[in-house]
């Protein structure tokens, strides 16, 4: 008896600890749904689902159904056909999470029936879940008639057909058109929009076996995103940095798995591992079905490394949601990983059911494939042919115009025909005298682009030459430093000798450069950081640096201030920011040139500016010849003092 009672105490006191501990995860994570059921109104219900970045993070989505079941018989009880409506919505999208396509078809089908008494919101949402719900089915003609209803209605400007191409695997032709159709659309300046662009265009090659050209695409992808992300003058809402945080695992996860096909294992698993994480908390199903691929990418490196118990353990996930090609691909690597720890027998229980599914796939998928081509090709040459119609409509309106504004003129046709033989006679006789102006102009063309080679050679000669002569001058100065024992002078000496640096690297570039107008700052930036860095490395500096200037190009005048404005700030961190210690030094150097304007920052995490800096700005030649310098740029300079370090930004023209 005393035995049962100790072991119903225990029981007790482990359910006990259990629900402790669950109530301990449900306080340090707020639930979405429990924000959803103390909403007062269906419409804030609707706003607080659709509006959540995350709204399965403590429930499942089956949490989610059966409390929108609730509510939806509650308010169809009611009458309240506006709530059902919402509800419903709400419902077909909780099906579409689950990947249970057909039952929210059949949803948003009942739905889209009674579109007109849906609002906008509604109605958008409605075609959307129709759109990914086709598109997972495959019914890619249907997918096209939403598509079309979307354009009608106003919630998108033309029918894509590139996401289509993709999922039938003709990727060169998704990626050829995605190019024609976006990239047009997108500014310079508009960063996340190239990282989106990059990141598709890369993917697009990743799938059509291109890893090498892929890579290059995703890490520029990688690189835009980066600056957006870092880009502090842009205010950001929750909602866009969990979307970049989204965009950034699925670039990170696109570039291990073209590790993973060149074969390089180690330098993809971190990122893998890192990518699914993150993509874990979407609740979009692409993302869910990246979570599912990326799984299967991390087994494949960790199979190929021979780390047979961590390939088994992602082999062995449970997913809620997997498409039969990625079923294959896991019933493979099984077989490889049985093959691989000498368990044949399994191993070919795997292959035979990659044959079955194959042979399956391959007697429904055949014929209903060439049906959605034909069907996609057809639409596709639909909208090109009433592209074709609208231009030719525009041309016969053109043409009679132009019929009648002839028959207005049909009195002086004789008159015309007169002047028109007079006429005939003046070209015979200007186009005998047009051959021999062609000619000269020919010959003074051979001449203009002679002198213009010439005159190019000249200038690299002589930016040549002047860079040398400031060489010159600053072994002068540097001979003079030898010579002379004051310490104040020996500074002041370095400092000037640095100055000729920074405008002798000025005229080294341009000479180097075939466009002698501008030079590219990005690489200027780095020569005069090294410039700098071998005057003061003596001290044996750590300090990391960061530029960011990629693509920005300036002319010679704003060049060479914008050169000795850097070689004084750089100089001035290097001399006094880091007095101490500079194992944790930084600093972030970002140039920005957007069409005539430009913005310039500098900031280090050093021991800041003294509280005197004002009074001392006057008697400093650093602090005044910078803002001789910015003064010439035509901008004011800016200093923001901070807890750590300084901040020095301007705007130019």
């Amino acid at each position: 008896m005393g035995r049962y009672v100790r072991f119903l105490f225990t029981a007790v006191y482990f359910v006990f600890l259990f629900t402790s501990s669950a109530q301990g995860i449900g306080d340090n994570e707020q639930s979405v749904l429990k924000e959803f059921e103390d909403s007062d109104q269906p419409s804030g219900r609707f706003n607080v689902f659709f509006n959540s970045l995350d709204r399965y993070n403590v429930n499942s989505a089956y949490d989610w159904l059966d409390t929108i079941k609730i509510y939806l018989a509650n308010a169809q009880k009611t009458n309240d056909t506006t709530a059902a409506h919402l509800y419903k919505v709400m419902q077909a999208q909780v099906y579409n999470d689950l990947g249970e396509y057909d039952k929210s078809t059949a949803l948003a089908k009942e739905l889209y029936d009674i579109k007109d008494s849906l609002d906008t919101e509604s109605q958008k949402i409605v075609l959307d879940v129709l759109d990914d719900n086709y598109a997972n089915l495959q019914l890619f003609d249907k997918q096209i008639e939403i598509r079309k209803q979307k354009r009608e209605l106003g919630f998108t400007n033309n029918v894509s057909f590139y996401d289509i191409y993709s999922n039938l695997g003709l990727y060169r032709k998704a990626r050829n058109q995605y190019i024609m159709e976006v990239k047009p659309t997108i500014a310079d300046n508009e960063t996340f929009k190239l990282a989106q662009y990059h990141s598709k265009v890369g993917n697009y090659l990743r799938l059509d076996d291109s890893a090498p050209t892929a890579l290059s695409e995703l890490k520029k992808a990688n690189s835009y995103l980066g600056v957006y992300m870092n880009d502090i003058s842009t205010q950001k809402s929750e909602s866009d940095i969990f979307e970049s945080e989204i965009l950034k695992a699925e670039i990170e996860g696109n570039i291990a798995k073209c590790h993973v096909m060149l074969g390089e294992f180690e330098e993809a698993i971190p990122l893998l591992e890192s990518s699914i994480e993150i993509l874990k908390k979407s609740p979009d199903n692409n993302d869910q079905s990246e979570v599912v691929e990326n799984t299967m990418f991390l087994a494949e490196a960790n199979l190929q490394l021979e780390r047979f118990t961590e390939a088994k353990k992602h082999l062995d996930t449970e997913f809620d949601n997997i498409n039969v090609l990625q079923i294959i691909k896991r019933n493979s690597l099984l077989a490889a990983f049985y093959d691989k720890v000498e368990n044949y027998k399994n191993a070919s229980i795997y292959y035979k059911r990659n044959e079955r599914i194959k042979d399956s796939l391959a007697k429904k998928q055949s014929a209903l494939i060439k049906q959605q081509l034909v069907t996609i090709v057809a639409n596709e040459d639909l909208e090109n042919s009433q592209r074709l119609i609208d231009e030719q409509k525009r041309i016969n309106e053109l043409a009679r115009s132009e019929m009648k504004a002839k028959d207005e003129r049909i009195n002086l046709v004789f008159i015309s025909l007169i002047f028109t033989l007079l006429g005939f006679a003046g070209l015979v006789y200007a186009y005998l005298k047009s051959i021999k102006n062609q000619r000269l102009i020919a010959e003074q063309k051979h001449i203009i682009e002679t002198s213009l080679v010439e005159k190019d050679s000249l200038l690299k000669e002589i930016h040549h030459r002047v860079k040398n002569n400031l060489q010159m001058v600053s072994s002068l100065l540097s001979l003079q430093t030898k010579n002379t024992r004051s310490k104040a002078a020996i500074v002041a000496l370095e400092e000037g000798k640095s100055r000729v640096k920074a405008m002798a690297l000025i005229h080294q570039k341009l000479y180097q450069n075939d466009d002698l107008s501008v030079i590219e700052m990005q690489g200027y930036i780095e020569s005069l950081i090294n410039s700098v860095q071998s005057v003061y490395k003596k001290g044996g500096h750590n300090i990391s640096i960061t530029i960011d200037a990629e693509g920005t190009e300036l002319d010679i005048d704003r060049a060479i201030p914008f050169g000795l404005i850097l070689n004084e700030l750089v100089s001035n961190s290097f001399k006094y920011a880091f007095p101490e210690n500079d194992d944790n030094g930084k600093i972030y150097i970002h140039l920005r040139k957007n069409g005539d304007q430009g913005y310039f920052e500098y900031t280090d995490n050093g021991v800041g500016l003294p509280e005197d800096t004002d009074e001392r700005s006057n008697s400093s030649m650093g602090i005044r010849l910078i803002n001789r310098l910015v003064n010439q740029l035509q901008s004011k300079l800016n200093i923001d003092k901070q807890v750590e370090g300084v901040r020095f930004w301007f705007n130019f023209s």
